[in-house]
């Protein structure tokens, strides 16, 4: 049989020579007794010694994937394991008992995700999946289990279990190890694991949200859409993350979450996506993003239907209140900028609103700081006085506001400009460039200490 097509069930069908494997010492014979009373029973026996004995069991396991590698061995042993979790996960915080301190509970699993045969591969995935998500919340990090260790051999950190992990999933987005299996496989186990920090970093690192976005993308099968909140999901942990937000701002992750959450009906996709856009919002040029998408009239759209969710329905309201603010703080920047690309400047409100400057100081990025750059052209080819005295205002405004003002402005050459409009005819002219020569030499605390 082919094995990418191996069920639990067909592997657990089969009869291991436990008795043999103790002959050649490969199993103790407190190992043979344990697995005698273990192996073919019912589910609720082997629930009771679970109960009983739980953590020699574990180590029992874990003993036989380290020495033998049979491959129907090694198979049989993960489905068991597999069975024992899968009838109650809780079983997980097994493998972190006390007892097994000395024990490298995750290096054989680690060591089998690279194994040829899809089952070993899948079982292991999960499995350790399932042993990491258990973890006791105390865990330092430091070993497997997180109780220190007196054994001299090396055993594996949490953090080379969950890189190693990583690795290995990215590996199945690229090319899976099983046609139909391998991404929702890999997908899945993000979607649990990504709450992790040092997952994020290395899934980051192994640029695996170039991967994960072409999975982004509305669905229709059953089958599908589970692959598709789970995607989602894993967007929405990396929103969090701010290595990978700078990534999903030069992605086409916007356009493809809004074009999600336009064709999908299912509330838990829809509030995965929604939760995505409301973290991503505060962040440069989402902002911009979502709005050029259609996504205020989307939001409106979705407040009419009828959500069991309160926390969609909450995320709803204040993505809808921050488009808003949004919309309204772009659009004031809209005029700034067509009133400075016109070349003719006056005293209107904005110029002299703080809360302006200090909501759209970013704004002056765009386009390698074109608006910035036109005002400096603005103080040598204009003959406006107003204008002139407007436009060294707002260059005393950007270096104020902006973190490296007083640098970009240098770098930009606009010092020698402000200087020659020291000794302008205008005194409004004279005295906004003093203003601005002052806060590019002193920084703006002391210019504005001068001013008064």
């Amino acid at each position: 049989m082919d094995q990418a097509e191996l069920t639990t069930e067909q592997v657990l069908k089969r009869d291991i020579p436990w008795e043999a494997y103790m002959t050649t010492k490969l199993i103790s014979g407190t190992g043979l007794q344990l697995l005698r009373r273990y192996d073919k029973k019912s589910e609720s026996a082997r629930a009771q010694l679970l109960d009983e004995d739980g953590p020699a069991y574990v180590h029992l396991f874990v003993s036989i994937l380290r020495d033998i590698f049979k491959e129907e061995t090694v198979e049989y042993v993960l489905a068991l394991i597999y069975e024992m979790l899968s009838a109650n996960p809780k079983r997980a915080l097994l493998f972190h008992d006390k007892s097994l301190a000395n024990e490298d509970t995750y290096e054989p699993f680690l060591r089998l995700l690279w194994k040829g045969n899809w089952f070993i591969q899948e079982k292991s995935c999960v499995i350790l999946a399932w042993i990491i998500s258990a973890r006791p919340k105390t865990e330092n990090g430091i070993i497997a289990n997180g109780e220190a260790s007196d054994s001299k051999k090396p055993i594996t950190t949490i953090d080379d279990v969950l890189k190693g992990l990583v690795e290995w999933l990215c590996a199945q987005l690229r090319q899976p190890s099983h046609p139909t299996r391998g991404v929702p496989i890999a997908i899945s186990c993000l979607a649990s694991l990504l709450k992790e920090h040092v997952v994020r970093s290395s899934f980051v690192q192994a640029d695996g949200v170039k991967l994960l976005v072409p999975f982004i993308s509305p669905a229709s099968t059953q089958q599908s859409i589970q692959l598709l909140y789970e995607a989602c999901l894993c967007i929405w942990l990396l929103s969090y993350y701010e290595p990978a937000i700078e990534f999903l701002a030069t992605s086409r992750t916007l356009q493809r979450l809004t074009e999600v959450v336009k064709s999908s009906t299912k509330e838990k996709v829809v509030r995965v996506v929604i939760l995505t856009f409301r973290n991503l919002l505060p962040k440069v040029t989402f902002g911009a993003q979502m709005v050029d998408l259609g996504l205020p009239h989307i939001v409106a759209s979705l407040r009419t239907q009828a959500w069991s969710d309160e926390d969609l329905l909450e995320a709803l309201n204040q993505l809808e209140e921050g488009l808003k603010d949004n919309i309204r703080k772009s659009s004031s920047f809209d005029k700034y900028k067509q009133e400075v690309l016109l070349g003719h400047l006056d005293w209107t409100p904005m110029h002299k609103d703080p809360a302006f400057w200090r909501e759209n100081i970013v704004n002056f990025e765009g386009n390698d700081f074109q608006i910035l750059r036109v005002l400096i052209t603005i103080l040598e080819t204009s003959s406006d006085p107003r204008t002139l005295a407007v436009a060294c205002f707002d260059i005393s405004q950007f270096i104020q506001f902006h973190p490296a003002g007083r640098v970009i402005v240098n770098d930009l050459k606009a010092k020698e400009r402000v200087m020659k409009l020291m000794s302008h005819e205008n005194v409004e002219v004279t005295k906004n460039a003093l203003l601005s020569i002052q806060r590019l030499l002193l920084g703006a605390k002391y210019a504005s200490f001068l001013q008064v």
